[in-house]
């Protein structure tokens, strides 16, 4: 089901029928090098699918599908969910690509929609993104995407940033949407 569309890319809930295509993404170790659960067999991609039908089920969110508007091609995943840091639960934006999209400008294109759509669709009240330090790419995606400040946490005993963003955050640097 499309949820929502960017310049290049359609949004979608992730299905069962995407799990050879998200078994190759999520079991490339280059994709999953900052992933606190590693590399994903066919199995593990399987329950992690169980878990978005979970979250769209329960909190009408989770991660979603991403495809190229020209091509059809699913290029990864991108969302917000709930997780679990420390003790409280908050939702997160998380993706991944399949690396031949790197360095193209995905990542901020996507994660700037679900931003969008989490704000001004499902209302959400704030979103936070978890990174480790030396994840540099992730570190310039947030930022482009208009996060500032971040705290300094341990998430399953690693240390992080977690940045955060409000809805009258977004609301103040995003007036027109």
């Amino acid at each position: 089901m499309q949820l929502f569309e960017t310049e290049r890319l359609v949004a979608r809930t992730l299905s069962h029928q995407d799990v050879p295509v998200l078994t190759a993404m999520l079991s490339d170790p280059e994709v999953m090098r900052f992933s606190v659960r590693g590399v994903c067999d066919e199995d593990a991609t399987r329950k992690f699918i169980d878990w978005c039908l979970g979250c769209y089920a329960s909190h009408g969110i989770g991660p979603w599908a991403f495809c190229e508007k020209e091509s059809g091609e699913f290029i990864g995943f991108c969302g917000v969910g709930p997780e679990l840091v420390g003790g409280v639960e908050e939702i997160n934006l998380g993706y991944r690509l399949a690396r031949r999209f790197w360095h193209q400008g995905f990542a901020t294109e996507a994660a700037k929609g679900v931003l969008r759509y989490a704000f001004s669709q499902k209302r959400c009240e704030s979103v936070i993104v978890i990174i480790e330090p030396e994840h540099a790419a992730s570190v310039r995606v947030t930022e482009k995407i208009g996060f500032g400040a971040c705290t300094h946490q341990k998430f399953h005993d690693r240390p992080v940033r977690v940045y955060r963003m409000t809805n009258e955050d977004w609301a103040l640097h995003n007036p027109l949407v």
